[in-house]
C-alpha cells in the first residue's frame, strides 16, 4: 500500500519534522469555538461575550460573570458525525466584591474514533487478511484554566487562560502543549469593546512517536515518511472587537446586539479579506436580538474568501451561520446551524450548548 488510513491521520495531527517550527495552522481544533452563542454569531463575541464560554473567547467577560455557578455544556459532530466536539466549562466566584474575581475550568475535546488501521492488512505472503484491521482514535485535548477580575477602573475588565494541550494518535503518536491568552474588556454606556491575545507566549506542542520495528518496516517498504519527534509552534493572534446594544420599547424588553470582530494572524498571508505578510486579516460579523431576555435570534458572517472559478475568475465566498437561543429561569438552550468552511454551502453542522447558571442569592433566578 502506498498509503494507509493510519498514515493519513498522522499527517492530519502531527508534525513530522525533526526541529522546532512555526505550523499556519496548528492547534486548529482551538479555532472551532466554545458555545452555541458565539458560533452562531460568527465568533463575534469578543467584546460582548460574559458568560462561562468567556474562558475560551475573551476570558476578561468572566469578570461579567456574577452567578454563584455557572455550567457550560456543549456537543458539536462534524462531517457527516465523524468527527465529535465536546466542551465542558465551569465558572465560580472567588471574591463576590466590586472586583468581582472569577476562576473558571474547561475542557475540550475534538476527535475521530474508531479509524481503521490497515498497516497488517497483508501477510507475509501477501494475501489479504481481514482479521488483522484494528482501529484507534486521533484526539485533541485541551484543558484551560482562566482568572478574570473587574479593575478600578469603572468597566474595566481583565482576564486570562492558561491552556494545556494534549493531543493523540493512537499509540503511534503523542504530545503535550502550554499556551497563554490574555484579554481586555471594556464597557461605557451601551458601547462594548474587547480584545484578545491568543498564544502570546506562543504556544508549543512537543510530538513524540512511538512505531513498533514491523511498523516502520512498513513505512519504509512503501515509501512513506517515518516522523520524528519534533515541536510544534503557534503563532500569536490578536482578535479585536466593538458591539453597541440599542434597546427598543420603553422597558427596553427589544435588544438588538451587533458586533464587529477582526482576527489579526501573524503566521503569513492567508487566504483572507485582507491578507498579507506577516499579518492577515479575517472580520468578523454578528447579531444578536433579544426579547425580554428570554429569546434570542442570532445571525453571522465571517470566512470571507477569494476563490477562483473554473474560468480563472476570482469570487468572494463568504460562511454564514445562524442560531436562537430560550433562557428558561437558570437554565439556558442555545442552538446553532453552522457552516464548517465548504465552499459549496452544503455541509452544515448542528450544534447544542447547554448553559446552567445560578445566582447568590438562591430565592432569585439568573437576570
Amino acid at each position: 500500500m502506498k498509503k494507509t488510513i493510519t498514515m493519513l491521520a498522522l499527517l492530519l495531527s502531527a508534525s513530522v519534522a525533526s526541529q522546532a517550527q512555526f505550523y499556519k495552522y496548528s492547534n486548529e481544533f482551538l479555532a472551532i469555538g466554545t458555545g452555541a452563542r458565539g458560533l452562531s454569531m460568527s465568533g463575534a463575541v469578543i467584546a460582548s461575550n460574559s458568560d462561562v464560554t468567556s474562558a475560551y473567547w475573551n476570558p476578561a467577560g468572566l469578570a461579567n460573570d456574577d452567578k454563584k455557578f455557572d455550567l457550560g455544556l456543549m456537543h458539536s459532530e462534524y462531517f457527516a458525525g465523524i468527527a465529535k466536539y465536546d466542551y465542558i466549562g465551569l465558572a465560580l466566584p472567588l471574591q463576590n466584591k466590586s472586583l468581582n474575581r472569577i476562576l473558571a475550568f474547561s475542557l475540550i475535546r475534538f476527535g475521530v474514533d474508531d479509524i481503521p488501521n490497515t498497516l497488517f492488512l497483508y501477510d507475509p505472503d501477501g494475501s489479504i487478511n481481514y482479521n488483522n484491521i484494528t482501529s484507534f482514535s486521533v484526539a485533541d485535548y485541551a484543558a484551560m484554566i482562566s482568572y478574570a477580575q473587574k479593575l478600578s477602573v469603572n468597566g474595566l475588565r481583565l482576564g486570562g487562560t492558561v491552556k494545556i494541550i494534549h493531543r493523540t494518535a493512537g499509540n503511534f503518536a503523542t504530545s503535550w502543549g502550554l499556551g497563554l491568552d490574555a484579554g481586555i474588556q471594556y464597557e461605557k454606556n451601551n458601547w462594548r469593546f474587547g480584545a484578545i491575545g491568543k498564544d502570546i507566549t506562543t504556544t508549543f506542542n512537543a510530538w513524540s512517536f512511538n512505531f513498533t520495528s514491523d511498523e516502520q518496516a512498513i513505512f519504509a517498504s512503501t515509501n512513506n515518511v517515518i516522523p520524528e519527534n519534533s515541536v510544534e509552534l503557534t503563532s500569536p493572534r490578536i482578535i479585536m472587537g466593538a458591539a453597541y446594544l440599542f434597546s427598543f420599547s420603553k422597558t427596553k424588553s427589544i435588544t438588538l446586539l451587533p458586533e464587529i470582530d477582526l482576527d489579526l494572524t501573524t503566521d503569513g498571508k492567508r487566504n483572507v479579506l485582507i491578507p498579507g505578510k506577516p499579518i492577515s486579516i479575517d472580520p468578523r460579523i454578528g447579531v444578536e436580538a433579544g426579547y425580554k431576555q428570554i429569546i434570542y435570534l442570532r445571525a453571522g458572517l465571517s470566512n470571507f474568501q477569494k476563490v477562483s472559478d473554473i474560468d480563472s475568475t476570482r469570487s468572494l465566498t463568504v460562511q454564514p451561520n445562524i442560531g436562537v437561543g430560550l433562557k428558561i429561569k437558570s437554565v439556558t438552550i442555545d442552538y446553532a446551524l453552522t457552516n464548517l468552511g465548504d465552499l459549496s454551502g452544503s455541509l452544515y453542522s448542528n450544534v447544542f450548548s447547554l448553559r446552567i447558571a445560578l445566582n447568590n442569592d438562591k430565592n432569585k433566578i439568573i437576570k
